[in-house]
Parts: structure tokens; sequence; C-alpha cells
């Protein structure tokens, strides 16, 4: 139980409105006489009352118990207090999720009728008990899923969604044994498009390096499907993605040998297909996707062609397992601090890049990178690196100067206030949006998933397995997008007492700003200034307040590009 919050939530809910029984007002009125009697009547006087009439216990989805969740979320109760336990839902896997989400929060849950207190021992064994069904409910909805994947593998159809680089998705028909006729859908190469990813395995062949391979896409100018650069990330993908691979005798052994479920005999992989790989990857709700073990694929002869030899993809394979301790490492105890605020003026990011130098007073020379000039290796943008540390100290003497003329900097402020506001209440319509999708997408899914029984092996079938595709990766790019918008929130959550302490902070910077540590520094910069665009030889600020499109750049400061590589020591 968290000792820090000081309130106890009161939830209640009511299918319709009928003035007696179990009304909402009975139940608030009976959890309120349960938290006086078991927390005192401090906690009593201060219960926060959450009530939704006329919601179904069907599933989570109600305004007033979302507004508690986030409180509960924000550590603001120590407890929630309902009169019975279906009064939060009837669903046993929405509860048990619940209460594991209540327990990693140190939040106690108490139902009166049922005498349900995770705070207690006997709580927690029925928490225990809810839990052991719910798991069963979740390893019996995979196991089902598992066996539909075998009987699709057997088809080697493309399942929907986006299509891999160098296919696209058509649809064909296919007449089954009992003489129905059922649309499925397979990969067909796109012929300027399929030359993509071989280059890409020719490449990185070639240099055993994504960088380099990166690099030369980047120089190349050749776009993903969305139109975008590629990314080391997005290489990877394609590298270690077996659509590619050609199914033959050498593809049977790789997979065979690393016990992964292979659908069909030897004899069968002839060399004249591709592979079509199922149960991939974990898409766990609210965790990154992870790359599954070989051993838990479900391998099948596709109906598209392999790309690249079985050969050259295994070694590729083997490739990235050796090179996976490589991969590059930011720096530790980084002292800049410009750290994103700072952009080159091509438009991409710059990032502090340590040198092994240090200064005369002892403090370690960096250099700001264009993040584009390093993943193109200077083939698409060459500017000069800026020197890190007068660059630091010139952004400060600026905010000095800033100080000292105080209507100029409190109206610069106020500015500031207004748009740190502004964009997060529109972040956090846009996020009760994305939950409240994720939600109903999610609901949409499970009742999919349980139709799948009914469907047996009707004409249906394959457009509830291909909806549930299309709902899994809408909901994959919601969840992304939610933790983007989360990250925003929570940077631009400062409080009117925040702003009054920063207000303060600034005001004495010229005087305090040898005693600021680092993290110190980098918010009071951030308070005023809204990003820095770098040309390779001047520095431009813009404030908070500046209209999108009607940027000006004053100059700050000039001369501090580097001729280097490193920076130029400073003393």
């Amino acid at each position: 139980m968290r000792k820090n919050a000081e309130a106890i939530a009161i939830y209640s809910r009511k299918s319709k409105f009928t003035g007696k029984g179990e009304s909402i007002g009975n139940q608030v009125e009976l959890c309120r006489e349960y938290v006086r009697n078991f927390f005192g009547e401090e906690y009593a006087d201060r219960c926060v009352v959450f009530e939704d009439e006329g919601f179904s216990g069907g599933n989570l989805n109600r305004p007033a118990f979302r507004d508690m969740m986030e409180g509960v979320r924000k550590h603001r109760f120590k407890a929630i207090v309902v009169y019975r336990l279906d009064r939060i839902s009837r669903n046993i896997s929405d509860f048990a999720s619940l209460i594991d989400e209540l327990t990693k929060l140190e939040v106690s849950f108490v139902s009166i009728r049922e005498q349900f207190d995770t705070s207690t021992p006997m709580g927690r064994a029925m928490m225990f008990i809810i839990s052991v069904f719910s798991q069963l409910e979740r390893e019996t909805i995979a196991e089902r899923i598992r066996d539909n994947m075998h009987e699709l593998a057997k088809t080697g159809r493309w399942l929907g969604g986006n299509a891999p680089t160098g296919f696209k998705s058509e649809a064909v028909s296919k007449v089954t044994v009992d003489g129905k006729t059922r649309k499925s859908f397979k990969l067909v190469p796109i012929p300027e498009e399929a030359e993509i990813p071989k280059l890409i395995f020719d490449l990185y062949t070639e240099t055993d390096s994504l960088t380099a391979v990166e690099a030369e896409l980047l120089r190349r100018r050749i776009k993903t499907k969305q139109g975008k650069d590629f990314t080391r990330f997005a290489i990877k993908a394609i590298l270690q993605n077996p659509v590619y691979m050609a199914a033959d005798e050498a593809a049977f052994e790789y997979f065979t040998q690393r016990q992964a479920d292979v659908c069909f005999p030897r004899e069968a992989f002839d060399g004249k297909h591709g592979i079509m790989a199922y149960n991939r990857t974990d898409q766990e709700k609210g965790k990154t996707t992870v790359l599954l073990p070989v051993s838990e694929w479900i391998i099948a002869l596709g109906q598209h062609p392999g790309l690249v030899p079985s050969g050259q993809w295994i070694k590729v394979q083997e490739s990235l397992e050796r090179n996976k301790s490589k991969g590059y490492r930011k720096p530790r105890n980084n002292e800049a601090l410009l750290t994103g605020l700072l952009f080159c003026a091509c438009g991409q990011r710059m990032y502090p890049k340590l040198s092994k130098r240090f200064t005369a007073d002892g403090q370690p020379i960096y250099t700001y990178v264009c993040k584009m000039k390093e993943r193109s290796k200077r083939q698409r943008c060459n500017k000069r690196n800026a020197n890190g540390n007068v660059l630091d100290m010139a952004m400060i003497e600026q905010i000095k100067a800033l100080t000292e003329h105080d209507s100029s900097f409190l109206n610069q402020l106020e500015k500031s206030r207004q748009f740190y506001t502004g964009s997060r209440q529109q972040y956090e319509t846009q996020l009760a949006e994305l939950r409240a999708e994720y939600g109903e997408n999610e609901k949409t899914i499970n009742g999919l998933i349980d139709s799948l029984a009914m469907v047996g092996d009707s004409i249906a079938k394959p457009r509830v397995l291909k909806r549930i595709e299309e709902l899994t990766e809408t909901n994959r790019e919601i969840e992304n997008r939610i933790h983007e918008l989360e990250g925003l929130t929570s940077t631009n959550a400062l409080s009117d007492g925040e702003f009054d302490l920063l207000r303060q902070m600034l005001s004495v910077f010229q005087t305090n700003i040898d005693e600021m540590s680092v993290e110190e520094r980098r918010a009071a910069i951030r308070t005023v200034v809204r990003k820095v665009i770098w040309d390779g030889v001047n520095a431009h600020v813009v404030l908070f307040g500046a209209e999108e499109g009607k940027i000006e750049y004053p100059d700050m400061v000039s001369r501090y590009a580097d001729t280097e590589d490193e920076s130029t020591p400073l003393g």
C-alpha cells in the first residue's frame, strides 16, 4: 500500500437508474461507511467518488472508470473501494488485468460484499485464483490461434497487413475439397521494388555492416514503401525476414536443426518458392514487439518466389548474430545542454559526440554532429560540426542577457507557458481518443478470436483471420502513438508552481549558474528556448511563442564550427 497517496477512491456503477435497491447513492454510502470503519474518519471525508450510471459491466470502457484509473496511475489513491466485484467488471480477464495493474502500483482493492481486500492474505489468495483462471484463458486462446496458424501454414497464404518490401498482396481464389470457392491472398513480386531487398542483402554481404548499407541507400536516395529514408532498424528487419529466402534443402535443414515447426516435407523444398513464417513475433499488449526464437516459428512454403538464395540468407543471419555486441552506445555522463533542442539546417537532429580530450579546466570536449551526416557518410549532409563546449556556453550567455530585461523576459515566459499548456491539452485529448479506439479494437479482436471456434472451416474463416490481423496491426500503430504522446505530455507537464519556480531560478540565473547541475541548466534553457538551428557556421535560436512558418532566425553566435570531426581543445 502506498504511504504517500492521501485519498481513497470509491467506484460505483449501475446499468440504469432505478432509484432503489443497490443504487449508486446507496453503493457510495456503504463504501464510505466501510472506509470510515477500516481507514478512519479522515479518509472517509476525503474519499473521491467516481460514478458510472447507464453502463454495463461487460467491459472497462466507461468514462468515470477511466478517470479513476488515470488518478491511480498518477499515484493519487492508496485504495479503491467498491460495493460488489461486478461493479468493476463481469469479465474475469478484465478484472484480473486490473488487479495485476493495481498490485504493481501498490494500490489496494476492496469489495465490501465479497469481503475481498488485496491488502489481506485471503484477498491475495483470491487474487491468485483469479490470475490462474485468467492465465488459463490466455493460454487457451493462444493454443487456438496456433492451431489455426497450422492450418493456414498448409496453404502458404499471406494473412494481410503491410506487404514486405518488394511484394504486393494479391487476392486469389482456391477451390477446397468440399467444392466451395474461398478467397485467399498471396504475395506477388513488384519487379522494380523487388530489387531493393536484393540490393540490401548484397550490400550487407559485401560490407558486413548495417551502417554501411544505410549510408549507401541514403546516398542513392532509395526509399521505403512509405517514402521514408531507410534506417538501420528497417534494414535489419528486411535482412531477418525469411520471406525473401528461397525454400530449398538448405533452408529445410536450417529450420529443422533449429527445431522450428516445419509444415512441409523435405522434398517440397524445391527452391521455387519463398518461405512463409508464422508466429515470428511476440506482440504482447503494452510491450515492444519482440522477435521470437526460430524454434517457435511455424515454417511453410509461400505461394511467392524467393528473392535471395538460402545460403546468402543464412550467412546474413550468422553475421547479424556475430555483430550484435557492436551496436552504438551513447556516451555516459553527457554534459551537453542542447541535446533534443539542436537541429541541423538540413532538418535532422544533432547529437553530442564525445572526444577523448579535455579542456584546460578538465571538462570533456564534445561536438554536435548531424544525424544525417553520420548516417549518410557525408553524402546527404556535409555541414561542419558545432563545437559543443563553446555553443553551450554561448547559449548560457544568451539566457543571461534575456534575464537582464525583466519585462521582455516575463513576456517570453508567458508565451512559453501558453505553448506548454496548449500543447498538453491537445495531447491529452488525442490520448483519450487513441486509448478509447485501442480498447474498442481489443474488444473486437477478442470477439473475433472467440468466433473462430464457431465458424469452423466456413467461407467466413479467412475473412475473420484477415480482420484480426488488420486490427492487430492498427493497435500496434496506436500503441506506438500513445507511447509517443505520453512522453510529450510528461515533458510538457509543467504546473503553475513549477513555472513560478523556474521564473525565480532564471531571474537569478546570472548569479547561481555556477552552482547549477547539468539537469538544472537544461531545464532553464528549455523554459524559453523551443529549438536551435545550426547552419554550419551560425546558430539560430527559436524562442517559444514564435509562429510556425514565420520564424526568423536571429544569429546567436558565429564561427563556432569545427574544422575537423573532433573539437579543437579550448584553453
